[in-house]
């Protein structure tokens, strides 16, 4: 039995694979105008094409918690890696709208394996340190985020070729798996649920799942909603509209950095139970007041509270006895990535339905759930 890297070294090859999966994700949004206009869609057909992109992660991330299982973190996050580095490039070059729906659901694929693979690394690293480091790997994620967004945006403002710049952020995901994958786990040390047979998660898993399915909800309408709450309730300008996004942004990934301080001085529990009440009280004023320095606010507490809830919940699942890791991660992830996607959408038809402020306030009804709910991180 071969042993096992030094943790620092795996622990910072952990946040790097967090880092260029948030720089992947991130980097494609400045190329979808692109995509648009070279293949000629219109708005509808775009917004169909677009639904590959969660479709191929959706599909992918039960598999790959049978995969990570069977074959390891480190094994299925160095070839996820890799075939990430590819998808920016294949989008780049897209000629076709079968061609650009094919890309799409390769990039799903491979964020997705990506996605569950590093996030039960996560957990066992996690589990050896003895401390709280989940909310720093997430944070990384939110940086990658960040810097894929501005480094490509930067990139073709300065007349690069869309090619060159998908590139570019191609060859830094491969330098950083090339470099890393030494230092990641190799194995996973003990445990009864490492060893465990396969079979439907069950009961905590999926609790645990629904939570993360309401948090990834409350992001999800943060990202579709919160520009037209600001321009169509409380009369923002279209141009400055973004701003509520832009806080709610910045909050959450400082509330991530911050999140392992935060939950070792609290513990799980009340770390998740101050966090959903801030956000459920974030909506409220966002929606419910009618001056905007409370949007504002509002904003900065939906980011703030809701930055930690889902890497205690994945922890959590991490932790749970009798079932993999790895299935439990690939479960939670999935359940989360539902909300993620059909939210804009339970948003938006709650709001025909009556408003968009009654909707929202439904999403602070349902992270207060979330608070009654949470002792389920201190019993997994």
């Amino acid at each position: 039995m071969s042993e096992s890297p030094p943790l620092a070294p795996a622990t910072r090859a952990t946040r790097l694979m967090f880092f260029i999966s948030g720089i992947g994700m991130a980097g494609w949004a400045p190329m979808v105008p692109y995509a648009k206009a070279r293949l000629g869609l219109d708005d509808a057909t775009l917004g169909l094409v677009l639904l590959a992109l969660g479709g191929g992660s959706m599909v992918s991330m039960p598999l790959m918690g049978w995969l990570t299982h069977q074959y390891g973190n480190r094994r299925v996050m160095g070839i996820a890696g890799l075939l990430l580095s590819l998808a920016l490039p294949m989008l780049a070059v897209a000629s076709s709208t079968v061609m650009l729906v094919a890309g799409l659901l390769y990039f799903g694929v491979a964020l997705g394996a990506l996605n569950v693979s590093m996030n039960a690394h996560a957990v066992e690293v996690e589990r050896r340190d003895g401390r709280a480091l989940m909310s720093g790997f997430h944070a990384l994620f939110s940086i990658g985020g960040l810097a894929g967004a501005a480094s490509m945006s930067l990139l073709l403002a300065l007349g690069c070729p869309l090619w060159m710049c998908a590139l570019a952020i191609s060859v830094v995901q491969v330098g950083v798996v090339i470099t890393q994958y030494g230092s990641l786990l190799s194995e996973v040390e003990d445990t009864n649920a490492a060893k465990a047979s396969l079979r439907m998660p069950q009961g905590l898993v999926l609790l645990l799942g629904l939570l993360c399915f309401i948090s990834f909800l409350a992001e999800g309408s943060m990202l579709d909603w919160s520009a037209v709450l600001l321009r169509d309730v409380h009369g923002f300008a279209a141009a400055s509209a973004g701003m509520g996004y832009a806080f709610f942004s910045v909050a959450m990934a400082l509330g991530r950095f911050a999140g392992d301080l935060v939950i070792a001085r609290l513990g799980p529990v009340w770390a998740v139970r101050a966090g959903s009440s801030a956000a459920a009280m974030g909506f409220l004023l966002a929606t419910m007041l009618p001056w905007p320095a409370f949007s504002l606010l509002g904003f900065v507490l939906i980011g703030l509270g809701a930055s930690n809830i889902v890497p205690v919940m994945f922890s959590a699942a991490g932790r749970l006895s009798g079932t993999p890791p790895a299935i439990s991660i690939a479960t939670v992830t999935t359940l989360g990535y539902a909300g993620l996607l059909s939210g804009p959408a339970f948003i938006g038809l709650l709001a025909h339905a009556s408003s968009l402020q009654a909707a929202l306030v439904v999403v602070a009804g349902l992270l207060l759930l979330v608070t009654m709910a949470a002792n389920i991180v201190r019993r997994s």
